[in-house]
């Protein structure tokens, strides 16, 4: 597999948007980015904050696109146009509404899955889609048509202690990843979710 180089992670911007499901990704990487001692600031070639540095002794750009989600194709390409990354040595960190909270998984390659984020970067990378997703569970409404106001609301409390644990999980998991162990990385995230506590309460 190819080097990663960039690490993004999807949401919204805006105060308003700050701790809701469809902001996983973006907690993802700014919590990535706090573990590694990186700050992210405006960068105008990405449309978004990023930070460079090193993370696991790898040196890699970490991405928190400053566009709406149906957007982050542009702040995406742009970032991987002016830095000259190719897709497959992408990242990208997205919640997902077909794994429970608290869980993550690492995929490579494959479609958006219905999710408008990488709906709209898949196109801009030229219709590549051999990046890394690291897949953040939300959990999912139970109706299509409460997906919208579910994304763009905040979990429950247990909800979200869950899914914060399995961030931290595929942070632990990230370093296997990024040395090019792919099994490895993959099998370490799901073992660490098997070995969680039963939820007693209720």
């Amino acid at each position: 597999m190819s080097a990663i180089r960039l690490i993004v992670g999807l949401g919204n911007p805006g105060t308003q948007y700050e701790g809701t499901r469809h902001n996983a990704g973006a907690f993802f990487v700014r919590r990535l980015a706090t573990q590694y001692s990186l700050t992210l600031s405006a960068d105008r070639n990405a449309l978004g904050e990023s930070s460079r540095g090193l993370i696991a002794g790898h040196d890699l750009r970490v991405l928190v696109p400053g566009t709406f989600m149906n957007e982050s194709g542009r702040s995406v390409a742009a970032m991987a146009n002016y830095y000259r990354i190719e897709p497959d040595e992408i990242l990208i960190a997205h919640d997902e509404l077909d794994v429970p909270p608290g869980e993550s998984r690492f995929k490579h390659d494959g479609g958006h899955g219905g999710h408008n984020g990488l709906r709209d970067v898949i196109p801009a990378l030229g219709g590549r889609k051999d990046f890394w997703r690291l897949r953040i569970g939300i959990g999912h409404p139970g109706s299509a048509r409460q997906v919208s106001s579910w994304v763009l609301s905040k979990a429950s409390v247990d909800d979200q202690t869950s899914i914060e644990a399995s961030i931290e999980s595929a942070i632990d998991a990230l370093p296997l990843l990024l040395a090019g162990d792919a099994v490895k990385a993959m099998t370490a995230l799901h073992s660490e979710h098997h070995q969680l506590p039963p939820n007693n309460e209720g």
